[in-house]
Protein backbone atom coordinates (compact mmCIF):
# COMPACT_ATOMS: atom_id res chain seq x y z
CA UNK A 1 0.00 0.00 0.00
CA UNK A 2 3.01 2.31 0.29
CA UNK A 3 4.99 2.31 -2.98
CA UNK A 4 8.57 3.43 -2.58
CA UNK A 5 8.78 2.28 1.03
CA UNK A 6 10.98 -0.57 2.21
CA UNK A 7 9.76 -2.18 5.43
CA UNK A 8 12.43 -4.01 7.41
CA UNK A 9 12.56 -5.76 10.74
CA UNK A 10 16.00 -5.82 12.34
CA UNK A 11 17.59 -6.77 15.63
CA UNK A 12 18.56 -3.18 16.31
CA UNK A 13 20.63 -4.18 19.34
CA UNK A 14 22.84 -6.11 16.88
CA UNK A 15 25.27 -3.43 15.75
CA UNK A 16 26.77 -5.29 12.74
CA UNK A 17 23.33 -6.26 11.40
CA UNK A 18 22.05 -2.69 11.65
CA UNK A 19 25.21 -1.24 10.08
CA UNK A 20 25.04 -3.72 7.20
CA UNK A 21 21.40 -2.81 6.53
CA UNK A 22 22.12 0.92 6.31
CA UNK A 23 25.16 0.29 4.13
CA UNK A 24 23.02 -1.74 1.70
CA UNK A 25 21.11 1.26 0.38
CA UNK A 26 20.84 5.04 0.53
CA UNK A 27 17.47 5.98 2.01
CA UNK A 28 15.71 9.29 1.42
CA UNK A 29 13.80 9.10 4.72
CA UNK A 30 14.24 6.69 7.63
CA UNK A 31 11.15 6.12 9.82
CA UNK A 32 12.14 4.42 13.07
CA UNK A 33 9.16 3.18 15.11
CA UNK A 34 10.65 0.17 16.93
CA UNK A 35 10.99 0.17 20.72
CA UNK A 36 10.40 -1.81 23.86
CA UNK A 37 7.19 -0.10 24.90
CA UNK A 38 5.02 -0.17 28.00
CA UNK A 39 5.30 1.57 31.35
CA UNK A 40 4.47 -1.35 33.65
CA UNK A 41 6.73 -3.89 31.96
CA UNK A 42 9.68 -1.53 32.50
CA UNK A 43 9.33 -2.26 36.22
CA UNK A 44 9.80 -5.98 35.55
CA UNK A 45 12.46 -6.05 32.82
CA UNK A 46 14.43 -2.77 32.74
CA UNK A 47 17.30 -4.25 30.72
CA UNK A 48 15.00 -4.84 27.74
CA UNK A 49 14.48 -1.07 27.59
CA UNK A 50 18.20 -0.36 27.64
CA UNK A 51 18.83 -2.89 24.85
CA UNK A 52 16.01 -1.76 22.54
CA UNK A 53 15.48 1.90 23.30
CA UNK A 54 19.03 3.04 24.03
CA UNK A 55 21.43 0.65 22.25
CA UNK A 56 18.96 0.04 19.41
CA UNK A 57 18.36 3.73 18.83
CA UNK A 58 22.08 4.46 18.99
CA UNK A 59 22.65 1.88 16.24
CA UNK A 60 20.00 3.60 14.09
CA UNK A 61 21.70 6.95 14.63
CA UNK A 62 25.06 5.44 13.71
CA UNK A 63 23.54 3.94 10.57
CA UNK A 64 22.21 7.37 9.62
CA UNK A 65 25.63 8.89 10.30
CA UNK A 66 27.33 6.40 7.96
CA UNK A 67 24.67 6.70 5.23
CA UNK A 68 22.87 10.01 5.88
CA UNK A 69 19.18 10.21 4.88
CA UNK A 70 17.36 13.43 4.09
CA UNK A 71 15.41 12.96 7.33
CA UNK A 72 15.15 10.59 10.29
CA UNK A 73 11.64 10.42 11.73
CA UNK A 74 11.45 8.53 15.01
CA UNK A 75 8.91 7.64 17.69
CA UNK A 76 9.05 9.31 21.05
CA UNK A 77 6.19 9.18 23.55
CA UNK A 78 3.75 11.27 25.55
CA UNK A 79 5.26 9.51 28.58
CA UNK A 80 8.16 12.00 28.50
CA UNK A 81 5.85 14.61 30.08
CA UNK A 82 5.98 12.59 33.29
CA UNK A 83 4.94 14.53 36.38
CA UNK A 84 3.82 17.63 34.43
CA UNK A 85 0.46 18.85 35.69
CA UNK A 86 -0.38 21.32 32.92
CA UNK A 87 -2.63 20.00 30.16
CA UNK A 88 -2.68 19.92 27.23
CA UNK A 89 0.97 18.90 27.03
CA UNK A 90 3.02 21.19 24.80
CA UNK A 91 6.44 20.45 23.30
CA UNK A 92 7.63 23.63 25.01
CA UNK A 93 6.81 22.18 28.45
CA UNK A 94 9.71 20.95 30.63
CA UNK A 95 10.26 17.19 30.51
CA UNK A 96 12.67 16.76 33.40
CA UNK A 97 10.55 14.50 35.62
CA UNK A 98 9.96 11.12 33.93
CA UNK A 99 8.01 8.76 36.17
CA UNK A 100 8.99 5.48 34.46
CA UNK A 101 12.11 4.00 32.93
CA UNK A 102 10.28 3.76 29.60
CA UNK A 103 9.71 7.53 29.67
CA UNK A 104 13.34 8.13 30.60
CA UNK A 105 14.57 6.09 27.61
CA UNK A 106 12.30 7.96 25.20
CA UNK A 107 13.52 11.30 26.54
CA UNK A 108 17.07 10.00 26.18
CA UNK A 109 16.28 9.24 22.53
CA UNK A 110 15.31 12.86 21.99
CA UNK A 111 18.58 14.07 23.51
CA UNK A 112 20.61 11.56 21.47
CA UNK A 113 18.86 12.72 18.29
CA UNK A 114 19.58 16.35 19.15
CA UNK A 115 23.27 15.52 19.57
CA UNK A 116 23.58 13.62 16.27
CA UNK A 117 21.74 16.36 14.41
CA UNK A 118 24.18 18.93 15.81
CA UNK A 119 27.35 16.87 15.30
CA UNK A 120 26.65 15.23 11.95
CA UNK A 121 24.06 17.44 10.27
CA UNK A 122 21.26 14.88 10.04
CA UNK A 123 17.78 16.46 10.01
CA UNK A 124 15.53 14.71 12.52
CA UNK A 125 11.90 14.78 13.65
CA UNK A 126 10.75 13.18 16.90
CA UNK A 127 7.05 12.39 17.33
CA UNK A 128 5.55 12.14 20.79
CA UNK A 129 2.78 9.57 20.27
CA UNK A 130 -0.33 9.72 22.45
CA UNK A 131 -1.91 6.31 23.29
CA UNK A 132 -2.07 4.78 19.81
CA UNK A 133 -4.69 2.06 19.27
CA UNK A 134 -6.34 0.14 16.45
CA UNK A 135 -6.08 -3.16 14.53
CA UNK A 136 -2.83 -5.08 15.13
CA UNK A 137 -2.26 -3.05 18.29
CA UNK A 138 -0.22 -4.24 21.25
CA UNK A 139 -1.99 -6.91 23.34
CA UNK A 140 -0.77 -5.25 26.55
CA UNK A 141 -2.59 -1.98 25.81
CA UNK A 142 -5.83 -1.24 27.67
CA UNK A 143 -8.23 -1.42 24.71
CA UNK A 144 -6.91 -4.79 23.56
CA UNK A 145 -6.76 -6.23 27.09
CA UNK A 146 -10.23 -4.93 27.97
CA UNK A 147 -11.76 -6.37 24.80
CA UNK A 148 -10.19 -9.76 25.39
CA UNK A 149 -11.31 -9.91 29.03
CA UNK A 150 -14.84 -8.64 28.38
CA UNK A 151 -15.46 -11.25 25.68
CA UNK A 152 -14.14 -13.99 27.98
CA UNK A 153 -16.30 -12.83 30.87
CA UNK A 154 -13.22 -12.02 32.93
CA UNK A 155 -12.78 -8.91 35.13
CA UNK A 156 -10.85 -5.92 33.80
CA UNK A 157 -8.41 -3.96 35.96
CA UNK A 158 -9.48 -0.31 36.17
CA UNK A 159 -6.59 1.67 37.64
CA UNK A 160 -6.90 4.81 39.76
CA UNK A 161 -10.51 3.68 40.28
CA UNK A 162 -11.35 4.91 36.78
CA UNK A 163 -10.22 8.49 37.41
CA UNK A 164 -7.99 8.66 34.34
CA UNK A 165 -8.13 10.37 30.95
CA UNK A 166 -6.18 9.41 27.85
CA UNK A 167 -5.74 11.06 24.45
CA UNK A 168 -6.48 7.89 22.46
CA UNK A 169 -5.24 8.25 18.86
CA UNK A 170 -6.33 5.88 16.10
CA UNK A 171 -3.57 4.24 14.07
CA UNK A 172 -4.80 5.54 10.69
CA UNK A 173 -4.42 9.12 11.93
CA UNK A 174 -0.90 8.37 13.16
CA UNK A 175 0.12 6.89 9.79
CA UNK A 176 -1.37 9.87 7.97
CA UNK A 177 0.69 12.24 10.12
CA UNK A 178 3.94 10.33 9.60
CA UNK A 179 3.46 10.26 5.83
CA UNK A 180 2.72 13.99 5.73
CA UNK A 181 6.02 14.67 7.51
CA UNK A 182 7.94 12.26 5.25
CA UNK A 183 6.50 13.90 2.13
CA UNK A 184 7.33 17.37 3.44
CA UNK A 185 10.92 16.24 4.14
CA UNK A 186 11.37 15.14 0.53
CA UNK A 187 9.89 18.36 -0.82
CA UNK A 188 12.28 20.44 1.30
CA UNK A 189 15.33 18.68 -0.10
CA UNK A 190 14.24 19.65 -3.62
CA UNK A 191 14.11 23.31 -2.58
CA UNK A 192 17.61 24.72 -3.11
CA UNK A 193 17.00 27.54 -0.63
CA UNK A 194 15.91 25.07 2.09
CA UNK A 195 18.98 22.88 1.59
CA UNK A 196 21.20 25.87 2.49
CA UNK A 197 19.67 26.09 5.95
CA UNK A 198 21.23 24.33 8.93
CA UNK A 199 19.72 20.90 9.65
CA UNK A 200 17.26 20.86 12.52
CA UNK A 201 15.94 18.45 15.13
CA UNK A 202 12.27 19.13 15.83
CA UNK A 203 9.73 17.58 18.19
CA UNK A 204 5.97 17.34 17.66
CA UNK A 205 3.04 15.94 19.58
CA UNK A 206 0.88 13.62 17.50
CA UNK A 207 -2.42 12.86 19.19
CA UNK A 208 -6.17 13.18 18.92
CA UNK A 209 -6.40 16.30 21.13
CA UNK A 210 -9.61 14.91 22.67
CA UNK A 211 -8.95 13.07 25.98
CA UNK A 212 -11.40 10.33 26.93
CA UNK A 213 -12.44 9.31 30.44
CA UNK A 214 -11.52 5.70 31.20
CA UNK A 215 -15.10 4.94 32.26
CA UNK A 216 -16.40 6.31 28.94
CA UNK A 217 -13.90 4.17 27.06
CA UNK A 218 -15.18 1.07 28.87
CA UNK A 219 -18.80 2.03 28.18
CA UNK A 220 -17.97 2.50 24.47
CA UNK A 221 -16.34 -0.94 24.38
CA UNK A 222 -19.38 -2.50 26.10
CA UNK A 223 -21.69 -0.95 23.52
CA UNK A 224 -19.55 -2.03 20.57
CA UNK A 225 -19.14 -5.60 21.89
CA UNK A 226 -22.68 -5.97 23.23
CA UNK A 227 -21.28 -7.31 26.50
CA UNK A 228 -21.04 -5.73 29.96
CA UNK A 229 -17.62 -5.49 31.60
CA UNK A 230 -16.81 -6.86 35.04
CA UNK A 231 -14.72 -4.13 36.65
CA UNK A 232 -12.06 -4.52 39.31
CA UNK A 233 -11.09 -1.11 40.66
CA UNK A 234 -7.44 -0.69 41.65
CA UNK A 235 -5.20 2.20 42.78
CA UNK A 236 -2.93 4.15 40.44
CA UNK A 237 0.04 2.07 39.35
CA UNK A 238 3.66 3.30 39.64
CA UNK A 239 4.70 5.15 36.49
CA UNK A 240 1.15 5.80 35.24
CA UNK A 241 -0.04 9.29 34.28
CA UNK A 242 -3.49 10.41 35.42
CA UNK A 243 -4.21 12.39 32.25
CA UNK A 244 -2.70 12.91 28.82
CA UNK A 245 -3.74 15.45 26.22
CA UNK A 246 -1.76 16.59 23.18
CA UNK A 247 -1.35 20.19 22.13
CA UNK A 248 -1.11 19.57 18.37
CA UNK A 249 -1.09 23.18 17.14
CA UNK A 250 2.50 22.89 15.81
CA UNK A 251 1.98 19.73 13.74
CA UNK A 252 -1.35 21.04 12.41
CA UNK A 253 0.24 24.32 11.34
CA UNK A 254 3.41 22.77 9.86
CA UNK A 255 2.01 19.70 8.12
CA UNK A 256 -1.77 19.99 8.01
CA UNK A 257 -2.18 17.04 10.38
CA UNK A 258 -5.85 16.44 11.17
CA UNK A 259 -6.99 13.56 13.40
CA UNK A 260 -10.30 12.35 11.98
CA UNK A 261 -11.20 9.31 14.06
CA UNK A 262 -13.32 9.77 17.17
CA UNK A 263 -13.19 7.18 19.93
CA UNK A 264 -16.59 5.68 19.06
CA UNK A 265 -15.66 5.06 15.43
CA UNK A 266 -12.16 3.87 16.35
CA UNK A 267 -13.41 1.40 18.96
CA UNK A 268 -15.98 0.04 16.53
CA UNK A 269 -13.30 -0.55 13.88
CA UNK A 270 -11.03 -2.19 16.44
CA UNK A 271 -13.64 -4.58 17.84
CA UNK A 272 -14.69 -5.66 14.33
CA UNK A 273 -11.06 -6.40 13.49
CA UNK A 274 -10.52 -8.18 16.82
CA UNK A 275 -13.47 -10.52 16.35
CA UNK A 276 -12.58 -11.26 12.74
CA UNK A 277 -8.91 -11.85 13.47
CA UNK A 278 -9.43 -14.12 16.46
CA UNK A 279 -12.21 -16.01 14.74
CA UNK A 280 -9.86 -16.79 11.86
CA UNK A 281 -7.12 -17.80 14.32
CA UNK A 282 -9.52 -20.19 16.07
CA UNK A 283 -10.50 -21.80 12.77
CA UNK A 284 -6.85 -22.33 11.85
CA UNK A 285 -6.14 -23.93 15.23
CA UNK A 286 -9.09 -26.31 14.88
CA UNK A 287 -7.97 -27.33 11.39
CA UNK A 288 -4.42 -27.89 12.61
CA UNK A 289 -5.72 -30.10 15.44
Amino acid sequence: NYPGFRFTRLDLADRPETAQFFASDAFDVVIHLAAQAGVRYSLENPHAYADSNLVGFLNVLEGCRQTPPEQLIYASSSSVYGANRKVPFSVSDPVNQPVSLYAATKRANELMAETYCHLFGIPMTGLRFFTVYGPWGRPDMAIYKFTQAILKGEPIDVYNRGQMRRDFTYIDDIVDGILKIADASLLKTRDSEATQQSPTHRLFNIGNNRPVELEYLIATLEQSLGVKAIKRYLPLQPGDLVETCADIDDIVREFGFEPRTGIEDGIDRFTKWYRGYHQQASVKLRRAA
